[in-house]
C-alpha cells in the first residue's frame, strides 16, 4: 500500500483520529490526581575510624585507617537504611507527637556515600514532617550508631553531622512535579492519537464500500466513467431556502 493511501484512510476517518485523543485528554483533566508537594531534606556526616591513643600511627596505619573508613562507610550505609535503624528514628518521632511507621522511613530514605561522607536524603510530602525526620536521624546517628558499630566488626569509630536541620539557615527543599506527573499527559495524548490510527486502519479494512476506479479495475469491472463527488459548498447549496 502506497504512503497516498495511508493518508486517503487517515483522512477518510480523520474523526477518529482526533477524537480518541480528545477524549483521553479530557479524561486525563478530569481524573487527574492533584499534585503532592515533596520537601527533601539531606543530613551529611562524615564516618571514620579512630586510631589506637596508645601507638602513634606510622603512614602505613595512617593508609589503613584511610581504607579501614571508607571501607565502614560503605557498611554504614546499608545500616542506614536498614529497618533497624528505621525503629529508631520512628521511637525517637513518637513523644514529639509524630507517628512514622518505619517502612515509611526506609521507603522515602536514600544513602548514599563518597569517599568518607555518607549523605542520608529524605523526602517526604511534608515540610514540618521532613524535617522532623531528619533531626530524629541525627539525633539517632549521633546517640544511637555506637551499637552498630560492633556488629560492623569496628568497635573505634567516630561520626560527625556536618551538614543538616543543626546548620543556622537549614530548611527542606521543595521539590518540583515528577518525571511521572510531567509526562503522563503527553503519554495519554500519544496513545489516544495511536489507538485512533489503528481504530481508523480497522474501520477502513471492514468497509466494503468501493469509492475509487481503481478498486473497481482490480475486481475485472471496467470502468466508463466517473461523476465527481459534490464539493462541500455545492453540499451547502443543497441546505439553503
Amino acid at each position: 500500500m502506497e504512503l497516498r493511501q495511508y493518508g486517503k484512510i487517515v483522512r477518510r476517518h480523520l474523526w477518529v483520529v482526533i477524537l480518541l485523543p480528545l477524549v483521553a485528554l479530557i479524561a486525563g483533566l478530569l481524573f487527574r490526581s492533584p499534585s503532592v508537594p515533596l520537601y527533601q531534606a539531606t543530613v551529611r556526616v562524615t564516618i571514620g575510624v579512630v586510631p589506637s591513643p596508645n601507638t602513634p600511627p606510622t603512614g602505613e596505619d595512617l593508609y589503613n585507617y584511610e581504607l579501614a573508613s571508607e571501607y565502614f562507610a560503605d557498611d554504614f550505609s546499608e545500616v542506614v537504611k536498614s529497618g533497624a535503624f528505621a525503629q529508631d528514628v520512628s521511637n525517637r518521632l513518637r513523644p514529639q507527637g509524630v507517628e512514622v511507621e518505619p517502612g515509611a522511613i526506609q521507603g522515602f530514605t536514600v544513602a548514599q556515600k563518597q569517599h568518607r561522607i555518607l549523605s542520608i536524603i529524605i523526602t517526604w510530602p511534608d515540610q514540618g514532617g521532613v524535617k522532623a525526620i531528619a533531626q530524629a536521624t541525627i539525633a539517632a546517628l549521633e546517640e544511637e550508631s555506637h551499637k552498630y558499630f560492633p556488629q560492623l566488626g569496628i568497635a573505634e569509630a567516630q561520626l560527625f553531622v556536618i551538614d543538616g536541620p543543626s546548620i543556622p539557615g537549614w530548611a527542606p527543599v521543595r521539590l518540583g512535579p515528577s518525571l511521572q506527573e510531567r509526562l503522563d499527559l503527553p503519554i495519554r495524548l500519544l496513545l489516544g492519537l495511536i489507538a485512533g490510527l489503528g481504530l481508523a486502519f480497522l474501520l477502513d479494512y471492514l468497509d466494503d464500500a468501493i469509492r475509487e476506479a481503481k478498486e473497481m479495475e482490480a475486481l475485472g469491472i471496467p470502468v466508463l466513467g466517473r461523476i465527481p463527488a459534490p464539493s462541500i459548498w455545492e453540499r451547502l447549496r443543497r441546505f439553503r431556502p
